[in-house]
């Protein structure tokens, strides 16, 4: 079964609320998992997770036989990697630290094919079925792929009204945890001064009519965030929640 991405951006659309989580494990019985929970999405982590680009195809098949829509965090702007993770059949690309709009203008111009942008062509790809795809809908449909930008820093945070002006996004991602060392209280993500940060981000967005997502590994932090008019949520990871499943457990059992 393959992802139907308009339906997901209807949701965003409508107002409504997307949810998944990022994979450091790199193991598609994960994924599976993950889709047949009833999450909306996963970021398969080639930044700061253990497997490049390259080996993250099987865990996207493994979104597309449980309806979970494939995306990948890539380590970097660069144009062969944002290509590269589209080609293998990624469904959107979450790209880290974009600071400035000279950052923006090269991602799009990395994701999108002509007229949009000058990503490298080649219709022999997983993406393309390989080649069996007519190749007129293939580029067609690939203006609908998904871009979305972290802003995780200070210098993103000063020129956000630039590049809140760019068009050829999606969704503008606020990495609290990259953002809480900016602001100098690292891994506090709850501080006074990340949220201040934050709110004002979802806010010049939200005017400017831009989705919105975040980070968040807490139940009060999600409903926080929800309620301040952020859609994309990434509630923990799989690591992180398979650790808390245990330790539940164990827990429960050794008492």
């Amino acid at each position: 079964m393959r992802n139907d991405i308009q339906k997901f951006k209807e949701k965003l659309n409508n107002n409504e609320y997307v949810y998944g989580l990022f994979s450091k494990t790199s193991d598609p019985m994960f994924i599976e998992i993950m889709g047949i929970a009833g999450f909306d999405f996963v970021i398969l982590d080639t930044e700061h997770g253990p497997t490049d680009i390259e080996h993250q195809q099987n865990n996207i098949r493994a979104c597309e036989c449980r309806g979970l829509l494939p995306i990948i965090r890539v380590p970097y702007i660069d144009d062969n990697t944002i290509g590269k993770a589209f080609d293998i059949g990624a469904q959107g690309i979450q790209v880290p630290q974009v600071r400035t709009v000279e950052d923006v203008e090269r991602i799009v111009k990395y994701a999108r094919f002509h007229p949009y942008g000058e990503r490298g062509v080649c219709r022999f790809v997983r993406a393309a079925d390989y080649s069996a795809l007519d190749r007129n809908l293939y580029f067609e449909k690939s203006k609908d792929l998904l871009v979305i930008l972290q802003l995780e820093g200070q210098e993103a945070i000063k020129n956000l009204s630039s590049i809140l002006e760019i068009d050829g996004y999606d969704i503008i991602f606020i990495g609290p945890y990259d953002l809480s060392q900016s602001l100098g209280v690292t891994g506090q993500i709850d501080h006074p001064k990340v949220i201040a940060a934050m709110e004002e981000i979802v806010k010049k967005a939200r005017e400017k009519g831009v989705i919105v997502g975040t980070f968040t590994d807490t139940y009060e932090m999600v409903e926080k965030w929800k309620s301040s008019g952020v859609q994309y949520i990434s509630y923990s990871t799989d690591s992180g929640v398979f650790y808390d499943a245990l330790k539940d457990v164990h827990k429960k059992i050794s008492e």
